[in-house]
């Protein structure tokens, strides 16, 4: 061989090496990152090729995928769009998917590893490739309840099943409409994307799973008083000491109870009475007794400092690790740098009303494939235990009596016992309140756990409190879900 067929012979040899080795490195080794690129118009233009399966609530869709005579195939429709887009989240053309599109994509459009054979029998069939139905917990009555009551308020309101954890509505507001997101004009998306994030009222959040979490003020002393109980040390009348003001040790801060004085009167208030009329300083002198280990404890028993995916991903609701005395206390009422979503409180609820038993909460109810081969059911699943038996019986009587004759007063419904907890958090010294209110009913048979979430002070800065707006937002729902 001569110099020169040699050295065409060794570039040929190095050329057809460097080809096979990109084709390699792109076919292998960046193919999960090539598909996932929003930039990559083919794998976008294939995804859209696929009918997308239902998502359904009560056996009707509120969202599914239509006929489209553009690049995309299929245009996904959202029916009730602002109602439902805590749950169904959208799919754009051009970034990533969220609530159920994201989080069952792979169920919805058909490429799951358990519709594999599905889809090949569909193909060796000749019929089009379709994606699975999933259906939801949700109760259409109860999401329409929850959302006329929310009204032009800003918050949240969460029902559970406490049985099973089930989600069975789950508002939020302001929201948005997953149409406007899910047109096939990417230009247009990302306008009305970025107006969506620059808008002050944060649509995009879920309050009910996450945002920026609250204080959870008053409503934490459920989480207290379930400490104070299960610790074997205290019952409900166990006394404290009842002032009508309290200095944080070591510091001149001052705690009051929101009455202005002390507890009820007396010099002496009991465990039952502090959370009947939901006072401060008991709770305080409470959590410095207990202190936070105990505290941190109780709360992670219920799910503090866990994460949850129903599937949806969801905030973790915190209780802080190592706080000196003076924020101790303060966790005693839910202020200090306690925070918590309206899930993780109505799971506080449910438990309590379900025995003391924590259930995962659940947004599915059944995933189906198109030639309806059921896929996945729901199975109720437990969280853990968080309080005995007879702990939640004692707190059950006690929030029947902060409804009943407490500060929780405006939840009460007329035949049915409701048992309940208010909350007022601070913010910081002028901003406005948050406003709660915790419950379930029927009080002798809980059939429905709610939680309610007002931001803003519910437009009455640091006038409004939890009972005068929360609580009778969940009067409302639980009378509608009750009389269906």
């Amino acid at each position: 061989m001569n110099r020169e067929l040699k050295r065409v012979t060794i570039v040929s040899l190095l050329m057809f090496l460097t080809l096979f080795v990109a084709s390699t490195i792109i076919q292998y080794v960046q193919a999960d990152n090539l598909a996932a690129d929003p930039r990559n118009a083919r794998t976008l233009y294939q995804s859209y090729s696929v009918e997308r399966g239902p998502i359904l609530v009560g056996g009707e869709p509120i969202a599914f995928s239509e006929p489209s005579d553009d690049d995309y195939k299929f245009q996904r429709i959202y029916a009730d769009g602002p109602l439902y887009a805590p749950v169904t989240g959208f799919i754009p053309v051009n970034g990533e998917a969220t609530g159920l599109e994201g989080s069952l994509n792979a169920e919805l459009s058909g490429t799951s590893e358990s519709q594999f054979f599905d889809s090949l029998n569909r193909l060796i069939s000749g019929q089009d490739p379709m994606g699975a139905s999933v259906e939801v917990t949700i109760d259409p009555v109860a999401q329409r309840a929850a959302w006329d009551a929310l009204g032009d308020y800003t918050g949240a309101i969460i029902v559970t099943q406490p049985s099973s954890g089930r989600i069975i509505a789950m508002v939020t507001k302001p929201t948005y409409d997953p149409n406007t997101l899910a047109v096939h004009n990417g230009e247009e998306v990302d306008q009305t994307y970025q107006n969506l994030v620059e808008d002050p009222g944060d649509p995009l959040f879920n309050r009910a799973t996450g945002g920026d979490m609250n204080p959870p003020g008053s409503v934490f002393k459920l989480v207290m008083t379930a400490a104070a109980l299960e610790s074997g040390q205290y019952t409900p009348d166990s006394t404290f000491p009842n002032p009508a003001e309290f200095t944080l040790p070591g510091t001149s801060s001052v705690v009051r109870n929101s009455s202005g004085g002390s507890c009820g009167g007396g010099s002496e208030v009991t465990l039952a009475t502090a959370l009947r009329l939901s006072c401060n300083i008991p709770f305080a002198e409470l959590a410095l007794e207990l202190g936070d280990d105990a505290i941190r404890a109780q709360a992670e028993k219920f799910g503090f400092n866990s994460d949850f995916a129903i599937p949806n991903p969801t905030e973790t609701s915190t209780y802080p690790e190592n706080p000196d005395e003076p924020q101790t206390a303060l966790t005693g009422f839910g202020q200090g740098d306690v925070r918590a979503t309206p899930m993780q409180m109505a799971m506080v609820s449910a438990a309590i009303a379900n025995g003391g038993i924590v259930m995962d909460p659940d947004l599915v109810e059944s995933i189906t494939a198109p030639d309806f081969r059921p896929i996945e059911e729901f199975d109720a699943s437990q969280f853990g235990r968080a309080i005995s038996e007879s702990t939640a019986r004692t707190m059950t009587e006690m929030m029947v009596n902060g409804v009943e004759n407490g500060a929780a007063s405006n939840a009460r419904i007329d035949g049915v016992s409701v048992a309940g907890k208010t909350g007022t958090a601070e913010n910081g010294e002028d901003d406005p309140y948050t406003l709660w209110f915790t419950g379930f009913a029927p009080a002798d048979d809980p059939q429905y756990a709610i939680t309610v979430l007002v931001e803003d002070g519910g437009g009455l800065g640091q006038e409004g409190f939890g009972n005068l707006i929360a609580a009778p937002l969940a009067k409302q729902v639980l009378e509608a879900v009750l009389n269906k």
